[in-house]
Protein backbone atom coordinates (compact mmCIF):
# COMPACT_ATOMS: atom_id res chain seq x y z
CA UNK A 1 0.00 0.00 0.00
CA UNK A 2 1.17 3.41 -0.76
CA UNK A 3 1.38 6.65 1.47
CA UNK A 4 -1.10 8.85 1.27
CA UNK A 5 -0.49 12.20 -0.60
CA UNK A 6 -0.55 15.10 0.76
CA UNK A 7 1.07 18.99 0.89
CA UNK A 8 2.78 19.93 4.05
CA UNK A 9 3.19 23.61 5.03
CA UNK A 10 6.66 23.70 6.77
CA UNK A 11 6.98 27.17 7.81
CA UNK A 12 4.86 29.95 8.61
CA UNK A 13 2.07 30.63 10.45
CA UNK A 14 -1.20 28.70 10.54
CA UNK A 15 -3.21 28.82 7.45
CA UNK A 16 -6.38 30.70 7.46
CA UNK A 17 -9.67 29.39 5.72
CA UNK A 18 -12.24 30.85 4.41
CA UNK A 19 -15.76 29.99 4.07
CA UNK A 20 -17.16 29.52 0.54
CA UNK A 21 -20.57 30.35 -0.36
CA UNK A 22 -20.28 29.09 -3.96
CA UNK A 23 -22.91 27.12 -5.08
CA UNK A 24 -20.49 24.75 -6.60
CA UNK A 25 -18.94 23.70 -3.89
CA UNK A 26 -21.85 21.27 -2.85
CA UNK A 27 -21.60 19.10 -5.09
CA UNK A 28 -17.88 18.11 -3.52
CA UNK A 29 -19.20 17.31 -0.18
CA UNK A 30 -21.87 14.61 -0.54
CA UNK A 31 -22.04 13.17 2.73
CA UNK A 32 -24.18 12.45 5.89
CA UNK A 33 -21.94 13.76 7.95
CA UNK A 34 -22.15 17.62 8.08
CA UNK A 35 -19.12 18.76 6.23
CA UNK A 36 -18.03 22.50 5.27
CA UNK A 37 -15.71 23.50 2.10
CA UNK A 38 -13.41 26.28 3.37
CA UNK A 39 -10.74 28.15 0.73
CA UNK A 40 -6.92 28.52 1.99
CA UNK A 41 -4.62 30.31 0.24
CA UNK A 42 -1.44 29.56 0.14
CA UNK A 43 1.90 31.22 -1.69
CA UNK A 44 4.32 28.95 -2.75
CA UNK A 45 7.30 28.64 -5.29
CA UNK A 46 5.74 25.28 -7.43
CA UNK A 47 2.26 26.02 -7.58
CA UNK A 48 1.78 23.87 -10.93
CA UNK A 49 3.68 20.95 -10.05
CA UNK A 50 1.56 20.79 -6.53
CA UNK A 51 -1.88 21.00 -8.55
CA UNK A 52 -0.78 18.43 -10.68
CA UNK A 53 0.48 16.10 -7.29
CA UNK A 54 -3.92 16.74 -6.46
CA UNK A 55 -4.48 15.84 -10.38
CA UNK A 56 -2.72 12.88 -10.31
CA UNK A 57 -3.36 11.60 -6.75
CA UNK A 58 -7.70 12.31 -8.22
CA UNK A 59 -6.67 10.52 -11.19
CA UNK A 60 -6.04 7.40 -9.81
CA UNK A 61 -8.51 7.68 -7.21
CA UNK A 62 -6.67 8.22 -4.18
CA UNK A 63 -7.25 11.00 -1.66
CA UNK A 64 -4.79 14.11 -1.21
CA UNK A 65 -4.39 16.16 1.95
CA UNK A 66 -3.32 19.40 3.20
CA UNK A 67 -1.18 18.88 6.29
CA UNK A 68 -0.70 22.10 8.91
CA UNK A 69 0.18 23.22 12.19
CA UNK A 70 -3.41 24.41 14.08
CA UNK A 71 -3.44 27.69 16.00
CA UNK A 72 -2.50 24.80 19.10
CA UNK A 73 0.05 23.99 17.59
CA UNK A 74 -0.78 20.22 16.66
CA UNK A 75 -0.64 18.75 13.32
CA UNK A 76 -3.61 18.51 11.38
CA UNK A 77 -4.86 17.04 8.23
CA UNK A 78 -7.84 18.24 6.00
CA UNK A 79 -8.92 16.79 2.33
CA UNK A 80 -8.24 18.82 -0.64
CA UNK A 81 -11.64 18.39 -2.90
CA UNK A 82 -10.19 21.55 -5.19
CA UNK A 83 -6.71 22.98 -6.41
CA UNK A 84 -6.15 25.80 -8.28
CA UNK A 85 -2.74 27.81 -9.25
CA UNK A 86 -2.69 31.36 -9.74
CA UNK A 87 0.19 33.95 -11.17
CA UNK A 88 0.40 36.90 -8.75
CA UNK A 89 3.41 39.43 -8.84
CA UNK A 90 5.04 37.94 -5.41
CA UNK A 91 4.85 34.67 -7.56
CA UNK A 92 3.03 31.44 -7.21
CA UNK A 93 -0.67 31.44 -5.21
CA UNK A 94 -1.72 28.05 -4.65
CA UNK A 95 -5.44 28.08 -3.73
CA UNK A 96 -7.30 24.63 -2.12
CA UNK A 97 -10.46 23.84 -0.93
CA UNK A 98 -10.47 21.97 1.80
CA UNK A 99 -12.99 19.85 3.71
CA UNK A 100 -13.68 20.12 7.27
CA UNK A 101 -16.22 19.14 10.02
CA UNK A 102 -18.41 21.72 10.92
CA UNK A 103 -17.18 22.12 14.01
CA UNK A 104 -13.30 23.02 13.25
CA UNK A 105 -13.94 25.20 10.67
CA UNK A 106 -16.57 26.98 12.60
CA UNK A 107 -13.74 27.30 15.23
CA UNK A 108 -10.67 27.95 12.54
CA UNK A 109 -12.77 30.76 11.17
CA UNK A 110 -13.51 32.31 15.05
CA UNK A 111 -9.72 32.35 15.87
CA UNK A 112 -9.28 34.36 12.21
CA UNK A 113 -12.20 36.83 13.39
CA UNK A 114 -11.15 36.90 16.86
CA UNK A 115 -7.64 37.97 15.14
CA UNK A 116 -9.27 40.50 13.30
CA UNK A 117 -10.64 42.39 16.52
CA UNK A 118 -14.32 41.45 15.12
CA UNK A 119 -17.48 39.49 16.96
CA UNK A 120 -16.30 40.76 20.45
CA UNK A 121 -18.46 42.65 22.49
CA UNK A 122 -15.97 44.06 24.87
CA UNK A 123 -16.92 47.73 26.19
CA UNK A 124 -20.18 47.24 25.49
Amino acid sequence: MTQPEKITIIEGPPPTFEAVGDPWVLGLVDSPVPYQVVLCRLRTFNGPSLVERCFRAWRDGQPISLEYRAEDGLSRQSPIVAARNAEVMEGHLLLLWVRMPMADSASEQGAEARDRGEGTDEGD
